[in-house]
């Protein structure tokens, strides 16, 4: 009997350990239920971190990732996290809310939606999903420095304020020229060599006019283009991004591509 009676307080202490945990997710239970949340200040581990609505944040400092330890479990706001979603935590800034994310070592940048809160290990900035970091170029690294720009959306338009001091020439928009059903916007920097094919394709739609939509929504990002294809005899508009001319660049692309909600977007390859 008291065997039993140890092994009770024994478990009892354990879910006592477990309450104090810093972990910024939970078990999931039920359906996600997310909120929009600034919060009041909070301590972990001796440390007080004071959220506050800041639409000029622009900070640079050090990135993590995190992925299947917290996959499927909620986020600090309701949300489920997926580990495969382009997501991060922040330790003050509003959830939800964007950021671009630009990875100072190799110039890649995404815009994430902020709807989690950490990181509460040593002096990060910013925790990542697997896929965010992924596509950062950081996953094995597992660190990198990054500079945190707040955005106003999951297109990534930076905040006047911020655009007039960091970019006083702002860049014209790049316009979309039509030639029958082919799409296609130019970037300067961009060399592109044609006999690679690799592309990002957002996806095959019934009708042109859905096409043009997506057309719409993604040609800022880089060359865009709708191809009629005839496939098992049925009439497809298959909207893809590129050519680029390397598997990297596409990755790049497909990320900023990703970020705006267009989760079917892949890598394809046309020899």
């Amino acid at each position: 009997m008291r065997i039993y009676y140890k092994l009770l307080i024994v478990i009892f202490s354990l879910s006592l350990a477990a309450c104090g945990s810093s972990n910024r997710t939970f078990e999931s239970s039920g359906t996600p239920n997310p909120i929009h949340k600034v919060g009041k200040p909070y301590k972990v581990a001796g440390k007080v971190y004071r959220p506050k609505v800041d639409p000029h944040y622009d900070r640079t400092g050090l990135a993590s990732w995190y992925g299947s330890k917290f996959h499927g479990r909620k986020t600090a706001n309701g949300d489920i996290f997926n580990m495969n979603a382009l997501t991060a935590a922040h330790t003050t800034l509003p959830m939800p809310s964007y950021v671009r994310v630009t990875n100072l070592d190799n110039g890649r940048w995404l815009i994430l939606l902020v709807n989690d809160r950490g990181p509460f290990v040593g002096n990060r900035l910013i925790d990542v999903s697997r896929r965010a970091a992924q596509l950062l170029g950081f996953e094995k690294k597992g660190v990198t420095k990054v500079r945190v720009q707040a955005v106003n959306g999951p297109r990534g338009g930076l905040p006047r304020q911020t655009l007039a001091r960091k970019q006083p020439s702002p860049r014209k928009t790049p316009a979309v020229q039509t030639q029958k059903t082919v799409f296609v916007t130019k970037e300067p920097d961009q060399q592109q060599d044609p006999a690679k094919k690799i592309y990002v394709q957002v996806g095959a739609y019934a009708e042109e006019k859905n096409a043009k939509k997506i057309v719409d929504a993604v040609h800022h990002i880089s060359g865009t283009r709708i191809d009629k294809v005839d496939i098992n005899g049925q009439n497809l508009y298959r909207v893809r991004v590129g050519p680029h001319p390397t598997v990297e660049l596409a990755e790049i692309i497909l990320g900023r591509i990703l970020s705006l909600g267009h989760n079917t977007a892949r890598i394809i390859r046309d020899y």
